[in-house]
């Protein structure tokens, strides 16, 4: 009953020196793909590791889920674990667990619910603020054309998903400065960061104690950004999706003293001003298959008793 003791341990390990590593750390602004990929290796390691160990104490505090788990497994195999010499926390440790699946289940459900109902609301505030000409009817366009006084170039994800602008923005961005805005937008839809968010943002609302989910949610929201950045500027230059960024909020009080709700903005113009160097495509590789390791890990852990006694 060593292998479940073992799994809790390497989670709960990573759950408290991941996030740290990471925050202390200044490449994630460099390679923000390269970041995200970690993030979710080690979210995925840490969820592993709590799935892998309510399973085997279950198998070990119950016989019918033992069966279950091991089927036709030789006898042997069943031995190395050596589930008949738990004690009384297996039962409770199983329970716990599967209870910690289940609220993640339902803090899931309910932020993809709420996402849905803010995307409803948003696409009636778009059907009142465009609104449809006698005999006109709704063809499902994905560019939308808002009047507006604040400029605002912005990605529904819905079905079919939707590119907002306002007419402020087409007033103030010509040229190439829209086209970095809009493959900024393009960006987030082509990579699915919406669905990113939702998971991060699920796991932090039903575990807001946890290192980890907490990071998680924080570091998302903004390596999304860098990173859609860094796919607009690859296509129209650093110095044009910078320009691009000033002219849309210069009027929000981004680039002023003082806090902002936009003050990433800020950061983000500099990034693009002063680019750091990148990793050589050699490290790149190294790193991520570094981080797949991670939820490796606790395979390994459970598979290695088995394995060694047919050996």
């Amino acid at each position: 009953m060593m292998v479940p003791l073992a799994l809790m341990i390497l989670g709960v390990l990573a759950a408290a020196m991941a996030p740290r590593l990471m925050t202390r750390s200044d490449w994630p602004d460099r390679e923000p793909v390269l970041a995200l990929w970690v993030w979710q290796c080690v979210v995925a390691g840490v969820l592993l590791c709590c799935a892998l160990a309510m399973s085997l104490s279950a198998a070990a505090a119950w016989e019918a889920v033992r069966g279950q788990l091991f089927g036709p497994a030789p006898r042997v195999v069943v031995e190395a674990y050596e589930l008949q010499a738990h004690g009384p926390w297996a039962g409770a440790l199983a329970v716990l667990l599967a209870g910690g699946g289940a609220w993640t289940a339902v803090a899931l459900t309910r932020e993809v619910r709420g996402a849905r109902a803010r995307r409803r609301r948003r696409r009636a505030d778009l059907l009142r603020r465009s609104p449809l000409l006698p005999g006109e009817e709704r063809s499902g366009d994905r560019l939308v054309i808002l009047e507006g006084d604040r400029p605002e170039v912005s990605w529904l994800p819905s079905s079919p998903p939707q590119l907002v602008i306002t007419t402020s923005a087409l007033r103030r961005l010509k040229g190439r400065q829209l086209d970095a805005l809009i493959a900024h937008e393009q960006g987030h839809a082509r990579a699915r960061h919406d669905l990113l968010l939702y998971c991060a943002a699920a796991l932090a609302a039903g575990f807001p104690q946890v290192p980890v989910f907490a990071a998680f949610r924080d570091q998302v929201h903004r390596l999304v950004e860098l990173a859609a950045d860094d796919a607009a500027s690859r296509r129209f230059g650093r110095m044009t999706f910078a320009l691009a960024l000033v002219e849309l909020n210069e009027d929000r009080g981004v680039f002023g003293p003082g806090p902002s709700q936009l003050a990433q903005v800020q950061h983000r113009v500099d990034r693009l001003l002063a680019p750091a160097h990148r990793f050589t495509p050699g490290r790149r590789l190294r790193m991520t298959a570094y981080a797949a390791l991670v939820p490796a890990i606790p395979l390994l852990i459970t598979f290695v008793p088995g394995l060694s006694a047919l050996t």
